[in-house]
């Protein structure tokens, strides 16, 4: 028989489903004054920053030699944390408004949960530490999983609106992205082909293929221009020249695709934020609810202040000048015609 809430009043326990939806607003990001969910925030975010450091100063030799029982130690504590963190997002992930009904079965719901960008992450940052543990990973280098671990600092995607903002650029953009890319790797193929001709033989052991071409073709293409490998033929010279030329261009595509992508993203939100406080402002007041509720769609859209009030004084002169021959009562916010 299904357990039904009961009240504080009681003294009993929250039933299960009470208890998941609890679960679930404290582990996502806080909003107002809900000082539980700040404390579990604030927590995390501390977590990933130790835990970024602790994994940069295990990587220098004589600090990993001294201190290996301790870099361990809060190694295991880290993922504990996070093990148990990533367990209760899929269990109340059922009662996130992305995910409540979009199934009969709680299970499917939580598999799409487990196939979001933020649950990939957490579940990267706790992976690699079981796999080793467990023996899956006996023939890797250590190296590379100190790597891995350095993924942790996406996490912080889930506190950041300009990590969120970053990320749905790239997303919007991926095909006009992979385009740029795509021109970039035909380009270069272009370049290590050309550069092959007329260096072959004056360099056979840089310039002596195709693929071995490819470093100098990428490097002059990206503006990097290493210098360990140059033409020293005049034909060389001069088609590496043409090649720079065309690398400046090349760099700026994907370039201006991501700074225009990410000046939209600001626009969509200065828009929503606009929105928002010309319903605040319709009634001619701007109550303290209506202002709490504004800084924290400020802060959730990643406006700065500046931007907010510059926003809000436009809106206020606005309903001035509309409502010219008009005003507002201080009290009900009803109008008053002039007339009156």
């Amino acid at each position: 028989m299904a357990s039904t809430p009961i009240n504080q009043a009681s003294g009993q326990l929250p039933d299960k489903q009470s208890f998941r939806q609890s679960a679930s607003r404290v582990l996502e990001t806080a909003h107002g004054d809900d000082g539980a969910s700040k404390i579990v925030d604030i927590a995390v975010v501390a977590l990933i920053c130790a835990s970024v450091v602790s994994v940069i100063l295990e990587s220098v030799e004589s600090l990993q030699a001294q201190y290996t029982l301790y870099f361990y130690r809060f190694e295991v504590f880290t993922i504990s944390a996070f093990s148990i963190e990533y367990v209760c997002r899929v269990w109340s992930s059922i009662e996130l408004p992305a995910y409540r009904g979009v199934s009969n079965s709680p299970f499917i719901a939580r598999l799409r949960f487990m196939f979001s960008f933020h649950a990939i992450i957490d579940l990267i940052a706790i992976l690699p530490f079981y796999l080793l543990t467990f023996g899956l990973l006996n023939g890797l280098d250590m190296r590379f999983l100190r790597a891995v671990r350095l993924l942790r600092v996406l996490k912080l995607a889930r506190y950041s609106s300009a990590l969120n903002m970053l990320f749905t650029t790239i997303a919007e953009n991926s095909r006009s992205l992979a385009a740029s890319f795509f021109i970039l790797l035909t380009i270069m193929l272009l370049a290590a082909s050309g550069i092959y001709y007329f260096e072959r033989d004056a360099q056979p052991v840089d310039f002596g293929s195709i693929p071995a071409a490819m470093w100098w073709a990428f490097a002059t293409l990206t503006t990097v221009g290493y210098g360990d490998v140059t033409p020293i033929t005049v034909g060389g010279k001069v088609f590496g020249a043409l090649i720079t030329v065309v690398g400046v261009g090349m760099v700026a595509l994907p370039t201006g695709i991501l700074a225009s992508g990410f000046a939209q993203q600001l626009n969509i939100r200065s828009d929503k934020y606009k929105s928002e406080a010309t319903e605040a402002l319709d009634d001619g007041v701007l109550t303290s609810n209506e202002e709490s509720h504004l800084e924290e769609l400020r802060l959730e859209l990643g406006l700065g202040k500046h931007t907010a009030s510059q926003i809000l004084d436009a809106k206020k002169v606005q309903l001035a000048l509309n409502n010219e021959h008009g005003r507002f009562c201080s009290h009900c916010g009803s109008r008053i015609s002039s007339s009156d």
